[in-house]
């Protein structure tokens, strides 16, 4: 483990490395039965066999994006399908059914097609250091905003989306919108219903799962994220028991355990239908194609430079070593994910968490891909994770990421400005792309406007206007 990736050096440990593995694992394992669900319509479209294929596609292709970025990058950044981009991909093969007639299947099959070129040209990129030049014409103003505004969508995440509970009234109902938002507690009951007491237990749980991470921190304790969700789990466990009258394990009664290659092999693996693609025109595929890859860019541009800042993976420059290797990993995720049957596979922000554990090199990210490889016969086990123990994490790494903001001048506008809208706009938006992307807008607008024009990069001018074409170009 030494030799291969330099522990001593990165002053971390196996151990070490484990624990960062699994807690990033803990906090993004929802994605592998949430991915299938969107990309199917909860098993609505497709049949259970697409289920199936896109379920082994999201566990087979994140674990390739993971080994790739242990060993070519050395790094702690976990990859999956990214949410965002799942979701856009569902709308395009929906629009794919409404406008050629073909069967759900086979528009999932034809929008296959633009996800593998979408790796491909990102691999190309990444081996001839375009991406890597991209991420070098982000200004330093803009770079150091990244990480706090990625914090401040962490925790609007944990407090605001990542804890849904549904009731006979409807749903999701969610923690700050719909418990603590609600004008009186006797509102918040009548509006949920039955699922109040299931709010509760979230608010509660994730809460004493927050206090117990911190006080864990506060005191040097190796793995204390780790730990606080585990925490957590057991305490809402044991309230679905005693409150909600239900027993937290009776799915894995009833779980099967063998992965269905079958039906993989027969709806997703290889199924790249160029044919069908073309029926919705080449400039619409073109368009597709730029939107997936600016959103995906930038989605993963902005996770390294955000996360490696609060390790402190990057030098004097505000650049991260091996940011080469690193995006080709993340290429070669999306390319495994359009080969086995799932959308843009992409760095996750999720993990902050293993970093903030201790996690430091590509050890975490290798035991993090080796844990979405057992998911394939253990996944009703990960299943059972509750996402409020996830918030609890999701809550503590998002409030540590923004002391970035520490490093801001907010006395030149230059850089309070972008920072501002990237702190609003990222958690508002759910897209750090799309955060990063007004960031430099506004960066370039105000250098133009006051006289310091020659301080904005070419290749920042030209990237600001693919933005706004991507904002307002109507197609």
């Amino acid at each position: 483990m030494e030799k291969l990736f330099k522990l001593k050096e990165h002053g971390t440990t196996v151990r070490t490395e484990v624990v960062a593995g699994l807690t990033t694992f803990m906090t993004m394992a929802y994605i592998i039965a949430l991915n299938p669900n969107l990309l199917t319509g909860f098993g609505a479209e497709g049949g259970p066999a697409l289920w199936n294929g896109v379920f082994l596609a999201t566990c087979i292709a994140s674990a390739v994006g993971m080994i790739a970025m242990a060993f070519l990058a050395n790094k702690p950044f976990a990859l999956a399908p990214g949410m965002g981009l799942n979701s856009f991909f569902a709308t395009v093969v929906a629009n794919i059914v409404g406008l050629t007639g073909l069967t759900y299947l086979e528009s999932f099959q034809a929008a296959l097609c633009i996800i593998l070129v979408e790796g491909i040209v990102f691999v190309i990129l990444s081996i001839l250091n375009i991406r890597e030049k991209i991420v070098s014409a982000i200004p330093m103003g803009v770079r150091l905003g990244i990480s706090p505004a990625i914090g401040l969508m962490l925790l609007n995440i944990g407090v605001g989306s990542n804890a849904g509970v549904y009731s006979e009234t409807g749903g999701p109902f969610y923690v700050m919108r719909d418990f603590f938002g609600a004008l009186t507690p006797s509102v918040a009951k009548d509006t949920m219903g039955s699922g109040y007491t299931a709010m509760v237990l979230s608010v509660v749980t994730m809460f004493i799962g927050l206090f117990v991470i911190v006080v864990l921190a506060h005191n040097g304790v190796k793995g204390a994220v780790l730990f606080g969700m585990l925490s957590a789990s057991v305490l809402y466990w044991g309230g679905e028991a005693i409150f909600l009258g239900t027993n937290p394990f009776a799915s894995l009664a009833t779980a099967s355990f063998m992965p269905a290659f079958g039906d993989m092999a027969a709806t997703t693996l290889f199924k790249f239908n160029f044919s069908h693609l073309m029926e919705i025109g080449w400039f619409t595929v073109i368009t597709l194609i730029i939107t997936f890859c600016m959103i995906d860019m930038f989605d993963t541009i902005g996770t390294f430079v955000g996360t490696a800042s609060r390790a402190g993976l990057l030098d004097e420059n505000g650049s991260m070593p091996q940011m080469k290797e690193a995006l080709l990993s993340d290429a070669i995720g999306t390319v495994a994910g359009a080969m086995t049957g799932t959308s843009t596979v992409t760095t996750f922000v999720e993990s902050a968490s293993g970093v903030e554990a201790g996690g430091r090199t590509g050890l975490t990210a290798l035991v993090t891909g080796g844990l979405f490889l057992a998911c394939m016969f253990i996944a009703p086990v990960a299943a059972i994770i509750p996402a409020a123990a996830t918030s609890s994490a999701l809550i503590y790494v998002g409030l540590l990421m923004l002391s970035g903001l520490k490093k801001i001048d907010f006395d030149d506008i230059s850089q309070s400005l972008p920072v501002g809208l990237m702190l609003i706009s990222m958690p508002i938006s759910g897209s750090i792309g799309h955060g990063i992307g007004l960031g430099l807008i506004s960066y370039m607008v105000i250098k133009v406007f006051t006289g310091r024009a020659k301080e904005v990069s070419p290749l920042t001018y030209i990237i600001s206007a693919l933005f706004l074409l991507k904002f307002f170009l109507v197609v």
